[in-house]
């Protein structure tokens, strides 16, 4: 199953530190920052991206949905906020989405039609771990569940639910 990326473009650009300062500058060199960082990122995951930005800050009104090597970004239309199209591709998506935002109110909508969620920061040190980690393109990591053999019986009361584990299943695959 394919692991459809949907970022919350200005979220992550004001929760990071880098791409803050460059933002304060210049709002177009900003997207322009994220979208180097999430084509790289592409390059070694190879997972489908889509940037969604609110659409009043655009730079030019008729270009809505745009391709950048390989990479979705997508404008919100004029009195329409990237929060509800980020909803919208979350509820069609369901559980191949994985939707990459700090914001409550779309982590608490985009849960509850079963897409997983990550965090601005979580997520841009997910980044650059595959980009500076010296990893293989395709390669998946394997996760470190922390299991030490042992005959004590533990019991389903310490599982994560199911809707958790999904979730952890999703991030690990970053």
């Amino acid at each position: 199953m394919s692991l459809h990326i949907i970022v919350d473009g200005y979220n992550v650009i004001r929760q990071s530190e880098q791409l803050r300062i460059i933002d304060l500058r210049d709002m177009q060199e900003g997207r322009e920052a994220l979208q180097d960082m999430l084509v790289e990122y592409r390059k070694r995951k190879g997972h489908p991206i889509t940037i969604v930005f609110d659409g009043t800050y655009a730079f030019s009104p008729d270009t809505r949905r745009q391709r950048f090597r390989g990479i979705s970004i997508l404008f919100s239309r004029h009195g329409e906020t990237a929060d509800t199209v980020i909803k919208r591709m979350a509820a069609r998506e369901k559980e191949r989405a994985l939707v990459v935002s700090s914001d409550r109110d779309i982590v608490s909508f985009v849960r509850s039609v079963g897409s997983a969620t990550i965090g601005s920061g979580a997520f841009e040190e997910k980044i650059f771990q595959a980009l500076y980690s010296g990893e293989n393109v395709g390669m998946e990591d394997s996760p470190n569940t922390g299991w030490i053999p042992t005959t004590r019986k533990k019991g389903p009361s310490r599982r994560l639910s199911k809707k958790k584990r999904r979730n952890r299943d999703k991030i690990v695959k970053l």
